[in-house]
């Protein structure tokens, strides 16, 4: 390694670690995805059982356990906490662009490799997802991998060494299938075939090579499924493959959303990086083996993601390594003279860059406004939560009209000179902005999310209760309380009509209908107090001697089999 691309890659690491770690611990972690998986690594140390992902002590068959192990290893080495939570995604933030960084040296000189790196970095959804505790960023860096690692299988300059790219291909695929699922194979095969058609099925491969690969995905990627049916977990698995289907055919847990919504995402969230692809995405025919697997990936994640009817943000994040590489090959002709930095694009970073800073500015001016904004809200949920107070700063308007006069002066230079300095600008606001909102801003959404009732779950911890949220999905109260096997009862029946051996909380958002469910429901909940969002209840617990011999699991059973 080179002396400068040594240094580059130093360089890498301490900024990673400046940008990445600061302020992780910062605010309470978001149902669902960060708590969900924060709370299964919690529930592995507390039981001692690393084999089987759980939620409240119960299979959890919605995804393989490596991120969990990873998270896991966090808190016993910094207690279980936020900052533990998404220690990770830190970690495999400096990872990634250190691996963007090299790959791009290798296959592009040292200038593209620190572009490609500088493009991932300063946008801003990939900026984010690193300062989070969601399990895509892991997920993610496996499929590039393993697409790039066999991008470099059916390269003509690497046959001698097309054994040991099937096998990396392979391992960092086992190792994505690992993470989140199956789904990483499709994403990969479909690749597979489209490239295989672009090339006429013209590709040279060795049958002890396929071997060698189908072993080693096998053995990284089918070893935990393998080891949960061999020990009776079969049904884990079933689940696991229903899980998956349904993802694809239903919008699942309600998340739907129009058609172009990944698009609009990604041109608007990972900005700059979608700005500057935009010519290799819509240009001609490109030279270049991985150039044609990044267009490739970029587009088969997209259409893919795009017909699936659950519609999330972090689906096609995958699009994020694809956009950043097509975007680092524009800069750098454009740098050279080859492109053209067109109106276009200097218009559309500037605009999103106001979009930005306008909308953290409305942030900071929410307080003001929100009791003129509430009649005009249908949802009573919404309007209960806006109840909430925010302390802003005061600053954090002026971080937006720094984030918009930097693009500005990036756009001014860069069109004159093209000259890779200019890039301080940009690389400056859009790290500024970034840190702002992940210090300044996201700790004031919360409170007007979720902050109550994570509030009050965090005063139950040490108390021998029940806590139930009633008529809405969460996993907040399991790792807020500090759940503990005893308390883990969950089923609603059972909590709101048995004779009680201890105090259970209702938890209910203050939406009318529901409010007057639960009073229905449970008539012998006490109101406690609302507040921003929420109401809570609670059912005290009978007198020792009317108290029912049944544990909750028996008194279950009883309630299904009536039920029958």
């Amino acid at each position: 390694m080179k002396r400068s691309a040594l240094w580059i890659n130093i360089l890498i690491i301490l900024l990673g670690a400046l940008f990445f770690i600061p302020g992780i611990g910062g605010v309470r972690l978001f149902d669902w995805d960060e708590i969900n998986f924060a709370e299964s690594a919690r529930e592995m140390l507390l039981t001692g059982d690393w084999f089987d992902v759980q939620i409240n002590f119960e299979p959890f068959w919605e995804k393989p356990p490596l991120f969990i192990w990873a998270q896991a290893l966090s808190m016993k080495a910094f207690g279980v906490n936020e900052f533990a939570a998404r220690f990770p995604n830190a970690v495999i933030g400096i990872i990634t662009l250190l691996v963007l960084f090299n790959i791009g040296r290798r296959k592009g000189g040292t200038r593209f490799g620190a572009l490609w790196a500088l493009m991932y970095g300063i946008s801003f959804l990939p900026f984010f997802y690193f300062k989070s505790g969601i399990i895509d960023p892991w997920f993610n860096l496996g499929i590039f991998l393993a697409i790039y690692f066999f991008s470099e299988y059916t390269d003509e300059g690497e046959k001698p060494l097309r054994m040991r790219n099937a096998a990396l291909s392979a391992l960092f695929m086992g190792l994505a299938i690992i993470t989140k699922g199956p789904v990483a194979f499709l994403i990969f095969c479909l690749c597979a075939a489209v490239w295989l058609i672009l090339a006429k099925f013209r590709l040279d491969f060795r049958w002890k090579d396929a071997a060698v690969y189908f072993l080693v995905l096998a053995l990284a990627g089918g070893s935990w499924f393998i080891a949960l049916a061999a020990s009776g977990h079969a049904d884990v698995i079933q689940d696991f493959v229903a899980y998956q289907i349904r993802l694809f055919q239903t919008k699942d847990a309600g998340h739907g959303g129009f058609l172009m919504y990944h698009f609009v995402w990604l041109f608007f969230g990972v900005t700059p990086a979608s700005v500057f692809a935009l010519p290799a995405l819509f240009g001609k025919k490109m030279p270049g083996n991985l150039l044609r697997w990044m267009a490739i990936s970029f587009w088969v994640v997209l259409i893919l993601f795009t017909i699936v009817r659950t519609k999330i943000v972090h689906y096609s994040s995958f699009c994020y390594f694809p956009l950043s590489f097509l975007a680092a090959w524009a800069v750098e002709r454009m740098m050279d003279g080859k492109l053209r930095f067109s109106t276009f694009q200097r218009v559309a970073l500037i605009v999103i860059s106001a979009l930005w800073g306008l909308l953290l500015t409305a942030l900071t001016l929410f307080d003001r406004f929100k009791d003129s904004l509430a009649p005009y809200v249908e949802d009573p949920f919404a309007v209960s939560c806006m109840e909430a107070a925010s302390d802003w700063k005061g600053f954090e308007p002026a971080v937006g009209i720094v984030l918009i006069a930097m693009t500005v002066a990036f756009c001014i230079g860069f069109k004159r000179n093209g000259k890779a300095r200019n890039f301080v600008f940009l690389a400056a606001g859009n790290l500024l902005f970034g840190m702002t909102v992940i210090l300044c801003a996201v700790p004031e959404v919360e409170k007007y999310s979720q902050a109550s009732a994570v509030d009050f779950y965090i005063e139950r911890q040490g108390e021998d209760c029940y806590v139930k949220p009633a008529y809405f999905k969460s996993y907040a109260h399991y790792f807020y309380t500090c759940r503990q096997p005893q308390n883990s009862c969950d089923d609603f029946d059972w909590l709101r009509s048995a004779s009680l051996d201890k105090p259970c909380y209702f938890v209910v958002k203050d939406i009318p209908e529901d409010v007057e469910r639960l009073r229905s429901d449970v008539p012998d909940a006490e109101f406690l107090y609302r507040r921003s969002g929420f109401r809570f209840f609670v059912r005290h617990p009978e007198p020792a001697e009317e108290q029912a011999q049944q544990p909750c699991d028996q008194e279950q059973a009883g309630i299904e089999q009536n039920r029958q």
